[in-house]
Order: C-alpha cells, then structure tokens, then sequence
C-alpha cells in the first residue's frame, strides 16, 4: 500500500459543512471511507490533514473537536496497522481488497465491544443522552445474549429472536423499537466504518413509535405539587422543584436543567443550548423560577441548580441525580393518586398540552420546545390529553 490519507470531502449547503474520509489508496486506485466525522469549513486543516481547534466557538465545540481529533488519531493507527500487515504480506492489489482486509481484521469485534467504545467516544464529546440510550440498549443485547456477538453474525433472525425475548418478558412495542432503533444506530455506525458490511439485520423488527397513553397532567395537578409541604425530605423537596422548573422553563429537559450554570442567566434572559438537538433558546426569567433558584443558591457554586456536584465525573452525577430524581417523582405521584408514572419527562409533555389547550399555536409551542419541526410536536400533542376534543363531542352531541 503505498499511500494512506484522510481527505475532507464538502457536503450540504455551499460546502458549509464537511465530512471526513478515509482515503485508503494503492498506486492510482482508491477507496473512500467514512470516518463518521462531520465538521465546518473552518475546523479543518485540509493541508495538514488536522482539526483546526481555534475555530471552536465555545467551550462545548472545542470539546467536540477534541473528540474528533482523538478519533482520528486512533482509526488512523488501526488502518496503518493493518496496511504494514498487508505490505509485509504482499497480500494486497487494489484499495478495494485494502479496504476488504480491513474489515476482516475487525469482524470478529463484538457488537457490544464495538459499541461500547462508541457510547465512550461519545461521552468524551459531550453526547451524554445518546451515549446513555446507546449503553442501556447494548445491557439489554448483553444480557439477552450472555456475551457479545462478533459484528458479522448479527442477522435478521438475531434481531427477531431478540424481539421476541423482549415482548416475553412484557417489555412494550415502544420499548422494544427503543433498543433496536439504538442498536440499529450502532450497528450503521460500524457499517460507515467499513467494519462490517450491511446485511440490515433490523428490516423484520418494529423500529416505529406508536401512540401511547397520555404523559401530560392538568394544571390541577400542577397546583397540587407545588402545595405539597415536602421540607422534611429533601430528596422529594428537590425533585419535585426540578420538576416546577422544568414546567416553568417550557418544558426543558432534565440533562439540559442539570448543566445549567450561572452564566447562563444574563440581563433578565436565561439562555442554553439543547443538548439534544443543539439548538440555542432564551427564556425570559420569570418570579417562580427565581424563587427556585435562590432557595438553593450557595456561594461559588457554578451550577444554577443542585444536580451536579461540579467536583468530578460529571455524567456519574447526572446519571445518579437522573435516576433519585425520578423515583422520589414516582412516590410523589403515588401520593398524588396519578394512575400514570410521574418523571420530569411529564414535566415537559405537560407544558405543551396545557399551552394547547389554552389556544397557543402549534408553532409557538414547537418553537418554546426547541423540536425540528411541527410534526415533531404534532407527535407530542397527539399522545397526550384527550379531554379538549370529548368536551367538544360532548358539546356536539348537547346540540342532538
């Protein structure tokens, strides 16, 4: 193999945004690889083949550029690895067999083993949502599997033997898609990677979303939580305020409320970036989330609530914060007589249904929600309280 290069290869709109190849080549012939990496313009050094992290915007981005740096690195050393094996061997005539060996030197890695070094990558580069939804599903095969499956022997039957383990032990069709949509992300990864070839093994699988049961509560509900004298447990006392200012926030997302910090509120406007979907929204600041705020206020802290201690591993506070949070919130809707589980997740569905049944558009709400598009809260909408249209058939059928 004579030469082994990554070439940056523009695509979107105006070449704004560039993705990374691995540019496997033997003499003249050649083979693109994708490297999975997406990257502006700016943050890319074409000349020297690096990341430029002076284009970083902000503390996140440079993060991320890290991680992208680092990748790079690492699936550099594993090509050039294999090439001097090939070289040495002379077992190689084109980059189409170079890039075939390459893939046969990493069959045998494990679905789990592979997708575990994923869920650490994207940890490193701020993912912490995916990266979560990632390690639940990969247990989940795990367990099911007693080990790990080499990337080349996971198939279509696998995948609707694994279904089937699932809906056995009650597991719901939501539920279900979850973990295969997860694992299918994973396993397309590999496949990009050039680390298997694609034998779509989740084409017999559900991978839809179906309608679920409302997760929304009326403001009546609302009213009753923050009448709740809690102050002789501070764990149910904090849970259900996360829980207020997520409401009064407009729904905004656990993770997204925990790394919240005291920069973020300025002049009056409470501003943060989505973890999810990377979006940019400003809040006005209002008195009830103030008064959140300031009960649990302490000097030198940087965050603006208490869910991440700030002294050390960030995604193990927020993980373990995520999960008491949610059990106290699951005993307080006990309490509160509610036939459904109540998580901060409620918190969120609730802003929206109560905002639609007071007449606001489905577009302003789509806008305070951060989603894509309408359709997304089309979706929300559509799960969530019924009572508007049987008052409207009740109004309908007074009219016989």
């Amino acid at each position: 193999m004579k030469s082994l290069k990554i070439k940056l290869v523009a695509s979107g709109a105006g070449g704004s945004v560039m993705r990374l190849y691995y540019r496997v080549s033997v003499g003249r012939d050649f083979r693109l690889v994708d490297t999975g990496y997406r990257l502006m313009a700016v943050e890319w050094d074409a000349r020297g083949e690096r990341v430029v992290l002076a284009g970083a915007a902000d503390a996140g981005r440079r993060g991320y550029l890290l991680g992208v740096e680092r990748g790079l690195a690492e699936g550099l050393a594993r090509w050039r690895a294999v090439a001097a094996e090939l070289e040495s061997a002379g077992a190689v005539a084109d980059a189409s067999d170079a890039v075939r060996a390459f893939g046969a030197a990493d069959s045998a890695l494990g679905l789990v083993a592979y997708g575990s070094g994923l869920v650490a990558r994207l940890r490193e580069l701020g993912k912490w949502r995916t990266s979560e939804s990632y390690a639940s599903s990969l247990s989940c095969f795990r367990r099911w599997r007693g080990g790990d499956v080499p990337l080349a022997e996971v198939d279509a039957d696998m995948m609707v033997a694994f279904e089937a383990h699932l809906a056995a032990r009650g597991v719901c069709p939501n539920s279900s898609s979850y973990y295969m949509r997860n694992l299918r992300a994973i396993y397309n990864r590999a496949v990009d990677g050039g680390l298997v070839a694609q034998r779509s093994p989740f084409r017999h699988v559900y991978t839809g979303v179906a309608k679920t049961v409302k997760r929304a509560v009326p403001i009546g509900v609302i009213r009753r939580m923050r009448a709740l004298d809690l102050r002789g447990d501070a764990g149910m006392e904090l849970a259900r305020d996360v829980f207020l200012f997520s409401f009064y926030t407009r729904g905004m997302s656990f993770v997204d409320m925990a790394f919240l910090r005291v920069g973020n509120l300025q002049n009056g406007v409470l501003s943060y970036r989505r973890r999810k979907t990377n979006q940019q929204l400003w809040i006005k600041w209002e008195r009830p989330m103030a008064d959140i705020v300031n009960k649990y206020r302490e000097p030198g802290r940087e965050y603006l609530l208490p869910i991440l201690s700030g002294g050390g591993n960030e995604w193990r506070d927020y993980r373990n914060a995520s999960h008491r949070v949610n059990r106290c919130l699951r005993r307080m809707g006990e309490m509160l007589g509610l036939e459904m589980p109540l998580t901060t997740y409620v918190a969120r569905h609730s802003w929206a249904s109560i905002a639609r049944s007071s007449n606001i558009a489905v577009g302003t709400i789509s806008e305070a929600l951060g989603h894509d598009s309408e359709a997304t809260t089309r979706i929300y909408l559509a799960s969530l309280d019924a009572s508007v249209i049987d008052r409207a058939n009740s109004k309908v059928l007074g009219l016989l």
